[in-house]
């Protein structure tokens, strides 16, 4: 039976940036219904990601970013139960384990999110489309799509960008298709030296567009993984069930090419320790998860995103297994391998698994301003700037393809796209983000706000995507909600001055100097 709640605010997913802005419109005198399809709140904040690590100058955040967002620790069972206890302290109610599966429309404004069941299996998947079941409706006067799918803003028509745009679309040189990186001379086929016999797995061909080239590639999704030797702690790793040892000819290969430096064969597993959890290792031929799929997460419906969230968790499953077993790997990093397992202390509620893959980027919202490489350059001043973001451009590989050394033509496999200009610093100026970012066009949709699928181009986004970022944007739109609200506006029309003058208050960043 469908059961119809309402609110004057709806906010969709309950990341840290959905948390912060149901918060922040609460406090500020609306009624909030969050909308969470999983049953975790925070996020990747909850999921391995700590709260200061991308958060190089906090003096660049204010608001409940800095007192609470902040504040939440370092280890995820900590951060997990904080964002749980935050919400339900404020008795904030929070649907979980529903997504939206259409949204109803009048003109250009949003009035309802028709949802549909999405439990999550044993270790975190999302529930396919297939399988779920249309239940609630939730009606609303302002909607806040906080989601890292950016699935409100998709259903609702609203115009997004997926991809990569090209270097002359925005005028951002390191834009598009990128050099290689990683180029290693090991043989791509089958068959080695015979093409025809077909490229092995874990490469797709080359698509052959320039560098400074358009496509549809985006970043790399990977977990932010603990791992164990403790037999206390530990939750065995377990092949796939479709496993085959061919599969990994190539990384067989890979492993033949390294030798016995075992350094670099911790750089494919377990990969870099980040800051105490695995994150891919993007100066390796290959790291803990596959490369190309996120282009097809991004824009995918859930019997898409499902399949890839698996498959990142079966990649991570049969590399494992692969370099315990296969007599090609030395027999120390064989060993070293195999006393690996998930620490199940940390994620317990889904067996060691993080609960959130992590969504580098997938949409971004077509908006009336756009986060370009200039901004991150500190080349724009935006007068109606909502909070502040301060990174590099920060891109993990988007493919892996076969590629003639460019001065010796040797035939060899290499990885493309991934960059980090200016490091976790940046320029080392925090840069504004204008209101008009997280705001669709006026005709698009008059009462929907998107803090975290902003509007940037690829390379722009890639600096901008922080969950300290997405928190300030978050209350940021979380107050301008309130003030369409209260006058009955679109939120496009709030007053610049107001929103600024009210986020300050609350003690946000909205200017450097």
């Amino acid at each position: 039976m469908t059961s119809t709640k309402t609110a004057d605010v709806c906010v969709y997913g309950g990341t840290p940036a959905g948390c912060v802005a149901a918060m922040t419109a609460h406090q500020e005198g609306a009624s909030v219904i969050l909308i969470e399809p999983s049953r975790w709140l925070g996020g990747m904040l909850s999921a391995g990601i700590k709260p200061r690590q991308d958060c190089p100058v906090p003096a660049a955040v204010g608001g409940l970013t800095r007192d609470v967002i902040l504040e939440l620790g370092e280890d995820p069972r900590d951060i997990l139960r904080g964002f749980h206890e935050w919400i339900a302290g404020a008795g904030l109610p929070v649907i979980f384990e529903r997504r939206v599966r259409s949204v109803r429309r009048d003109g250009n404004r949003i009035v309802a999110l028709q949802l549909e069941t999405s439990q999550p299996d044993r270790w975190g998947v999302p529930l396919p489309a297939s399988e779920s079941v249309a239940d609630v409706v939730v009606a609303a006067s302002v909607f806040i799509d906080a989601s890292y799918e950016g699935d409100v803003m998709a259903l609702a028509g609203v115009p997004y960008r997926t991809g990569r745009e090209s270097r002359d679309a925005f005028g951002e040189q390191v834009a598009g298709v990128c050099p290689v990186t990683n180029w290693t001379p090991i043989d791509p086929y089958a068959v080695p030296g015979d093409s025809g016999s077909g490229l092995l797995p874990h490469l797709e061909a080359d698509h052959g567009r320039p560098v400074g080239a358009a496509d549809e590639y985006t970043q790399a999704y990977n977990f932010r993984w603990y791992a164990t030797t403790d037999p206390a702690r530990r939750a065995e790793f377990t092949p796939p069930a479709d496993y085959d040892p061919a599969d990994y000819e190539l990384i067989r290969r890979y492993v033949r090419h390294q030798g016995d430096d075992l350094e670099a064969l911790r750089g494919v597993f377990p990969g870099w320790l980040n800051s105490g959890e695995y994150n891919y290792q993007r100066a390796s031929l290959f790291s803990n998860a596959p490369l190309g799929l996120s282009r097809a997460y991004q824009d995918g419906d859930w019997d898409e995103r499902s399949r890839i969230w698996r498959l990142h968790i079966d990649y991570l499953r049969g590399l494992h297994h692969f370099l315990s077993t296969d007599p090609a790997v030395p027999t120390e990093f064989r060993a070293e391998t195999a006393a690996y397992g998930l620490d199940a202390s940390v994620f317990p509620d889904t067996y060691g698994w993080p609960p959130q893959l992590y969504v580098r980027v997938s949409r971004r919202l077509h908006g009336q301003y756009t986060v370009t490489h200039a901004d991150v350059l500190n080349h724009t001043d935006p007068a109606d700037s909502v909070g502040l973001a301060l990174f590099g451009v920060d891109i993990y590989p988007t493919r892996r393809i076969p590629h003639r050394h460019p001065r010796t033509g040797q035939l060899g496999v290499a990885t493309e796209g991934d960059m980090f200009i200016g490091g976790h610093m940046g320029t080392g100026t925090p840069y504004p983000i204008s209101y008009r970012a997280i705001t669709p066009k006026r005709s698009d949709c008059g009462n929907l706000l998107v803090p975290v699928c902003l509007s940037a181009t690829h390379v722009g986004y890639a600096a901008t995507r922080m969950e300290p970022v997405f928190c300030v944007l978050a209350e940021s739109a979380a107050v301008a909600a309130v003030q369409a609200l209260a006058k009955q506006i679109d939120v496009q029309d709030i007053d610049s001055d107001a929103l600024q003058s009210r986020i300050l208050e609350r003690r946000q960043v909205i200017t450097w100097s």
